[in-house]
Order: structure tokens, then sequence, then C-alpha cells
């Protein structure tokens, strides 16, 4: 994963070495010595469109910048291309994971929508999941793989989906591509809707008699949030 850190402290010493005070390499790339102090420092990281800026103020390539944070090839790539303006067409999920909270949201929902590999780890569509909008989230745990999804990486999840995604979930566990036991995790964030069609679902037989007894569970929990809410 990047490193702001490490970032920073490359960009303090190629500032030193250009002879740059800080706030002449505010001037020039048109941000606050406070920017620059905080991303020295590792405790933020400049909008991609100012790394190629600063890049070009240091006497460096963007890519050369970047390299200090230590990205993985993958995230380095992404992030050089980001940063001169280009696209970028990463291989991996995990690169565009690891960048995620460097990127704007319309920049990332695009590299989300150029991946097309299948069976990806879910685990990185919760990662995503805070970062995208629901409609890239869907598109994601459609091509996911639900191997390693549990019911802790699951309770992280659900609470950032809208109404439409977390059906999505349910019909993959009405598809039993998911354990049935996860409408515990999924019931207490879901729509009343959703419970209908739980019961439904047992009456056809796609789902054991004891999925009633979990839903029963979920719906206590979801109403004493609400009460919770209410106060």
């Amino acid at each position: 994963m990047f490193d702001t850190i490490k970032f920073g402290a490359n960009l303090c010493r190629l500032r030193k070495n250009a002879d740059m005070t800080a706030a002449a390499l505010a001037d020039s790339i048109g941000v606050t010595v406070g920017d620059i102090t905080r991303w020295e420092r590792g405790e933020s990281f400049p909008d991609m469109s100012v790394v190629s800026k600063a890049a070009g103020a240091l006497g460096v390539s963007s890519e050369e910048l970047l390299n200090a944070g230590e990205p993985t090839p993958g995230e380095l790539d992404i992030l050089a291309r980001v940063a001169e303006g280009g696209d970028a067409s990463p291989a991996r999920i995990e690169d565009i994971a690891g960048v995620a909270p460097l990127l704007r949201p319309s920049v990332l929902e695009k590299l989300v929508s150029n991946f097309s590999a299948h069976g990806i780890d879910i685990s990185y569509v919760v990662k995503l999941a805070e970062y995208l909008n629901d409609k890239s989230v869907i598109a994601l745990l459609e091509q996911s793989s639900p191997d390693k999804l549990d019911e802790e990486l699951l309770g992280k999840f659900v609470p950032l989906l809208d109404d439409r995604s977390k059906s999505a979930i349910l019909q993959r566990i009405l598809d039993g591509e998911l354990d049935y036991h996860f409408i515990r995790v999924l019931l207490p964030y879901a729509s009343y809707y959703i419970d209908s069609q739980v019961e439904a679902a047992v009456v056809e037989g796609a789902l054991p008699w004891d999925a009633l007894d979990i839903m029963r569970e979920a719906l206590e929990e979801r109403q004493e949030r609400e009460r919770e809410l209410d106060k």
C-alpha cells in the first residue's frame, strides 16, 4: 500500500535539493504553505492534479516523485498515469484498492469501470465500497468471488450500500452463492420488503426453515437500532 509518510519525506528532500522554500514551491503550483507542510509530514496527500505540477517544479518526473511512496508496480502505473491526465488500465483489483484513498471518486469509478476481471476477492470490494458509488459497487459485486466473505467483512460492507445493492447480495444468498446465515448480518440494515423475500424463499424451499429464526433475530436487532436512533 502506498506510504504517504515516505512520499512526504521524499517531497521534502527534493524541495531542499532544489533549493526551494515551502512557500516558493507552494506559489509555483498554486497551493498554500500549509498544504506543502502537511504533505511533507505525511498528514495528507495532494490531489493527483497537483502531483504533476509539483514534479515539474522540482525537476523530476511524476513517476519518480510517486515512487518514494513505495507503491506496487501496478499502483505506480495507476498513480503516474492519473497524475499526467491519462487513463490507466489496472490488471489487479488490489492495486486499485491500494490507491483508492488517494484518488477522486470520479477517477476511481472510471478505473473500476475499466476493470474487467472476474472472480475477484470480495474483500477488495468491501475496501472499495467506502470510496465508490453504489452502481460501481454492484458491478464489482457481480464479478466477485464470495469464497473469502465472512460475517465480519459483510458487516463492514452492508451499512455502506443502498437498498438495490443489498438486494443484490440477498439474491446471491437465494441463488446459493452465499451462505444463508449471512442474512443475519444483512437484514438489520435492509428495508422491510426484503423480509418478505426471505419468507417467500423459505416457503418455496430456496432457504431452510431455520432461516426464519435467523430473520427474527435480525429483525430484533433492526428494531433495537431504530429505537436508539429515535432517542
